[in-house]
């Protein structure tokens, strides 16, 4: 079956004949690929930058952003069954006994490394006709949410941060049961790629007044999108992070979603009070940059601020995920559709993995849902 791959020793990318699955063991589900999402991370695969295969072979499958759907489950498969929507799971647990995260299922969390990550660390990703895991990486989507069921993976990115910063703010004891909502009631997306765009309408859905930042211009088809969620743009050719601050008065959440080091670390310098800055970027090895570090510390301690990364994500981001997209299926149908830019055969693979990075979100589409 055709299967899209990168062969590391050779720098090579090839569309493959991959051989197919079956289900071996009686917990195992057969799935037909029907939409893979192309990121950030496959193209940077593509480049060569990192991305191992499965020991003892030649080449890595790649693409970690599925949807599928159910064609045949194992004997003690109860939660899918044929003709259900999946999205899979990413990271698989280390085989340390004593990492504690790994242990109970929450590998995305994993202290030892040695995780694998399917098209990404040593397991064949999505990007192929047919796959086979284990139910337990398995989230059932609802077949209405068949054109857009392939967003939920990137979404758990914003998912697991908002359940995180949910937990950090028990320790502002007036926010009481709305902390969720509260805590973040004027928060700052740096970035209007798809993680960054989905991350802004998670936000609204939960309240926040939004403001997104990024180099589109004003007035842009970005731009547009993002008032049509009833957030606010604003554009870093034509207003500075000052301005940005002034605008929105204290920053009490920045979700960064840019990768850009320089631009986070200037905007860490103007998040409010009690604030809570998340990095979710993974920029590229390259020279030093200059940060003012006494500023930082200075806001850090007497503003009482908090800076964390996430990665990766654990079921209650997945479940979480499928439940507001639907809920943004419900508010924003066209919007949550745009993120969407073009769907392409597989055959397209090195237009998307090495071309120019254009659209938001392209997908590689194997299959209809039957």
């Amino acid at each position: 079956m055709r299967a899209v791959a990168v062969f590391p020793a050779e720098r090579e990318l090839r569309l493959v004949d991959h051989p197919a699955p079956a289900i071996e063991r009686d917990s195992e589900v057969h799935i037909r690929i029907l939409d893979v999402g192309v990121c950030g991370t496959d193209r940077e695969i593509a480049r060569f930058d990192y991305g191992t295969p499965p020991a003892g072979s030649p080449y890595l499958v790649m693409g970690h952003e599925s949807l599928g759907q159910v064609m045949e489950v194992g004997a003690a498969v109860k939660s899918v069954r044929p003709g259900d929507l999946v999205v899979t799971m990413v990271r698989r647990p280390c085989d340390r006994p004593d990492c504690p995260a790994c242990r109970i299922g929450r590998q995305d969390f994993c202290v030892t490394g040695r995780f694998t990550e399917r098209g990404i660390n040593g397991r064949h990703g999505f990007m192929t006709e047919e796959v086979v895991d284990d139910e337990r990486y398995l989230v059932a989507v609802p077949r209405a949410l068949a054109d857009v069921g392939v967003l939920v993976e990137p979404l758990t990115i914003a998912e697991k941060a908002f359940i995180q910063v949910g937990d950090v703010q028990d320790r502002l004891p007036w926010l009481g049961e709305d902390r969720g909502q509260e805590a973040a009631h004027r928060a700052v997306v740096l970035g209007a790629g798809p993680v960054g765009m989905l991350g802004a309408m998670a936000l609204r859905v939960r309240g926040s007044e939004v403001w997104v930042y990024s180099r589109d211009p004003s007035g842009g088809d970005k731009a547009r999108w993002v008032e049509a969620i009833g957030g606010r743009y604003l554009s870093s050719t034509e207003a500075s992070l000052a301005d940005l601050a002034a605008q929105v008065g204290n920053i009490d959440l920045v979700y960064e979603a840019t990768g850009a080091s320089q631009l986070s670390f200037q905007a860490l310098a103007v998040l409010g009070v009690n604030g809570v800055f998340v990095f979710t970027g993974v920029p590229g090895r390259k020279a030093p940059i200059e940060v003012d570090a006494d500023l930082l510390m200075r806001n850090l301690v007497l503003r009482n601020q908090l800076v964390y990364g996430t990665v990766n994500a654990g079921p209650d981001a997945f479940l979480a995920a499928i439940d507001d997209l639907a809920e943004l299926d419900r508010r924003w149908p066209a919007q949550l559709r745009a993120l969407i830019t073009g769907r392409y055969p597989p055959e397209s693979f090195e237009e998307l993995l090495v071309g120019p990075a254009t659209g938001i979100k392209r997908v590689i589409h194997f299959a209809e849902a039957r």
